[in-house]
């Protein structure tokens, strides 16, 4: 996003969290409704274009958003989208984006009331590993002939009761409701927002055994040095790291491991 949109974004979530520090309001309702909007503005172009367009008043776009919205949903959510449609935005479809990652971020904000944000951060990580090696699962997931329904109703089966219900919402709507992302995008940007619950970064960590919770300790207080946030720890096993640990935060890949290093040395052998 540029400059105008970075800024009503930014306005936007703290409209947000002072809303959810609210103890009466439903964070997960007011997700839901969140979502919707968003769907609705993604489908409505004309409206979204409205609504954005620098030319209009923000208090005419906000009384247009206000009769859209009416008696569809609270009046918490109604007055967030109001707020949001009297900013500038640099493109009309960051003002869809944004309101899609309000939406997140109130399911996650309920995660964490409900002390359950760190099973939710968990959980994503380990259905992205699932869908990365089931070719059959991302191909029902992705298939664009299926309803939404049905994909829905796929997911249930596969989360229902075993997962986190903000988990379910959240990797569902990313199903349904793709927005032109990849699954894998999806749930790598849905990690890093909830991390951000917690002003924390996230590590993907590979080794070739379980680390022991001494040693996942010290490497998470290392990148907590090493980077100056508090670091969430996605860990995975993979036989083939020969040793050692591979340690990717962000674009930045951390490699310890033996083939890494055999690798390397074939690299100057050959070169």
């Amino acid at each position: 996003m540029n400059g105008a949109s970075r800024e009503a974004l930014a306005a936007a979530h703290e409209s947000l969290d002072a809303l959810t520090d609210n103890t009466s309001v439903d964070a997960a309702k007011l997700a839901g409704e969140l979502a919707a909007v968003t769907a609705l503005l993604d489908r409505e172009v004309s409206l979204r274009r409205v609504l954005t367009d620098p030319a209009q008043a923000g208090e005419a776009k906000a009384e247009l958003a206000g009769r859209v919205l009416g008696g569809q949903v609270s009046g918490e959510t109604a007055d967030l989208v109001k707020g949001m449609v009297r900013s500038r935005w640099s493109q009309s479809r960051d003002l869809v984006d944004s309101l899609e990652e309000l939406a997140n971020t109130a399911d996650l904000t309920a995660a964490q009331k409900a002390g359950a944000l760190d099973n939710v951060e968990d959980e994503l990580f380990r259905f992205g590993r699932i869908l990365s090696s089931s070719t059959e699962l991302r191909s029902a997931l992705t298939n664009q002939s299926a309803t939404a329904a049905a994909k829905g109703e796929l997911l249930s089966s596969l989360l229902g009761g075993k997962a986190e219900a903000v988990t379910e919402r959240l990797v569902v709507r990313l199903v349904t409701h793709p927005r032109g992302r990849s699954l894998e995008a999806g749930l790598e940007s849905l990690s890093k927002l909830a991390a951000a619950r917690r002003d924390r970064m996230v590590a993907v960590v590979t080794s070739a055994v379980p680390l022991t919770d001494v040693q996942k300790q010290r490497l998470g207080a290392g990148l907590a040095r090493m980077y100056g946030r508090e670091m969430h720890l996605n860990l995975e096993v993979d036989p083939e790291v020969l040793g050692g640990i591979s340690v990717r935060v962000g674009d930045e890949v951390i490699n310890g491991s033996i083939s890494e290093r055999l690798d390397e040395a074939k690299r100057r052998i050959a070169g």
